[in-house]
């Protein structure tokens, strides 16, 4: 690790933040669909900017999405055990709404290469640790290119202040140390206000990394296949709105008309746009001829855009009916698996990527909890919801069939069946009283059971009582 102090490791991190900040700010830009304008030529923007916008088909989002939400945390079991641990829910993912914050760092990490989860201790004495996931545009982490391990990361933001100005925040985290920071504005100097010597001995900063490589731990984004598809949809979809102009109202002509005749009530030249699609024409003149060309055929628009649609689904491994390619006969259940297949596989990519940077917030949360990590707790595994799409019937019916034949227990089957950590611990507690209340039962219908009297003198049952006797004395 690298012999620095504070400031100077500030100035370090910034400076390598700054020069991924651009590429960060675009991919974050076509995630909002709010990315600048392509191929368009600028003699059509200036003729038709007081008409019409740019149509954005925003398929940058629905590729991050449609992966983010078949990744769902249910839990997190530690070595050895055989179900979810309820501490870890209860007691840490919960009082840190990560049910929420979770999707917020996996839509940022698959959009913009990586998100981070940053953990600190709670501010009273038996508070739990607190869990803040963070964006990269405000955060960056330097990794040790031998261990691969966080040696330091920095985070900055701005706050505005009255006079008009910002003040810009920093926090350095360190392995043994938090060092807060301040400057007046981008060209004041950092100085540094508090430092927290917590001795961890590693950094709190955990990273969630989409699509890493050997050579490049940073990791890439899922919209990078689909940005340049994404521009000539975008530009495709527009021109066929202008092209939608002409074939509402076809381009128009006239011969014999002057300079005067296309002026408005005021004697002030109409634009060419407002010439070419103007409702009425009209003239004095009866030398003048008027006529109008045939209508625009936007069929070749449309199918550029399926053709664009289907590269897409290739790339991105969406199911075509995501992007609207559907077909008139309706697919079957098994067609629709088939065609998910792709998808599903990665989202299990992502959820054991993802999962291992969530075992070391975890346990994280612990070290700052309570001192130390258990060491069931290096082993521990995340439980994830399964990224298929299944009707609950037939997977209820696989459950059945592996549990009747012993292949899986009961806790696992509840597992696969999709409940939660919450509610397995719910039915757990419902068998337990039931058995509770059967056993009590028992106990008290054989506690008031009659006891049976002796049979009578001269009964068939005493006469059979005698002659058993009288048989077994024989016999001895």
């Amino acid at each position: 690790m690298l012999d620095l102090d504070a400031v100077d490791w500030v100035r370090r991190l910034a400076e390598a933040h700054d020069r991924q900040l651009t590429q960060l700010q675009l991919w974050n830009a076509y995630y909002e669909g709010r990315q600048p304008l392509s191929y368009m030529a600028p003699e059509l923007l200036q003729e038709v900017d007081d008409r019409l916008r740019q149509v954005v088909i925003n398929w940058p989002q629905l590729v991050v999405d449609s992966l983010e939400e078949r990744l769902d945390i249910e839990g997190f079991r530690l070595g050895g055990a055989e179900q979810a641990d309820r501490d870890l829910w209860d007691g840490i993912w919960q009082p840190n709404d990560l049910d929420e914050e979770s999707q917020l760092a996996h839509v940022d990490a698959l959009a913009m290469r990586r998100s981070y989860v940053i953990v600190g201790a709670g501010d009273h004495r038996g508070d739990p640790p607190v869990i803040t996931v963070e964006s990269p545009l405000q955060v960056y982490a330097e990794r040790d290119p031998r261990t691969r391990r966080i040696v330091a990361a920095l985070k900055r933001w701005e706050e505005p202040r009255a006079d008009g100005g910002c003040d810009d925040y920093a926090t350095l985290y360190l392995p043994d140390a938090t060092v807060q920071l301040h400057r007046d504005g981008p060209s004041g100097a950092w100085e540094e206000t508090d430092r927290d010597e917590h001795r961890l001995g590693t950094v709190p900063v955990v990273a969630l990394i989409n699509r890493a490589r050997v050579a490049d731990r940073d990791g890439a984004s899922e919209l990078a296949a689909i940005v340049p598809l994404s521009d000539a949809a975008c530009k495709i979809a527009s021109d066929m709105m202008v092209g939608a102009e002409f074939h509402a109202l076809p381009r128009r002509w006239a011969t014999g008309l002057a300079d005067d005749d296309f002026k408005d009530s005021s004697g002030r030249p109409v634009s060419s746009l407002s010439k070419i699609i103007g409702r009425v024409w009209a003239s004095r003149n009866d030398k003048v001829t008027f006529g109008q060309f045939p209508e625009a055929n936007l069929s070749n628009f449309h199918e550029t855009l399926n053709s664009l649609a289907r590269i897409v689904a290739s790339l991105s491994g969406l199911p075509p009916t995501y992007l609207g390619l559907a077909t008139d006969n309706p697919p079957s259940a098994d067609a629709i698996r088939a065609a998910e297949s792709r998808l599903v596989k990665r989202a299990e990519r992502r959820q054991r990527a993802f999962g291992g940077s969530w075992e070391d917030v975890m346990r994280l949360a612990l070290l700052i909890r309570d001192g130390y990590v258990r060491p069931e707790a290096e082993r521990m595994e995340t439980i994830w919801r399964d990224p298929a799409t299944p009707t609950f019937a037939q997977q209820a019916d696989a459950v059945t069939k592996l549990y009747s034949a012993g292949l899986l227990p009961r806790e696992m089957a509840w597992e696969r069946l999709g409940f939660s950590a919450t509610q397995i611990a719910r039915m757990q507690a419902m068998e337990d009283d039931a058995l509770t209340r059967m056993t009590a039962a028992d106990l008290h219908a054989l506690s008031t059971a009659p006891t049976s009297a002796p049979p009578q003198p001269g009964s068939p049952a005493a006469q059979a009582a005698v002659s058993g006797w009288s048989a077994e004395g024989a016999d001895g």
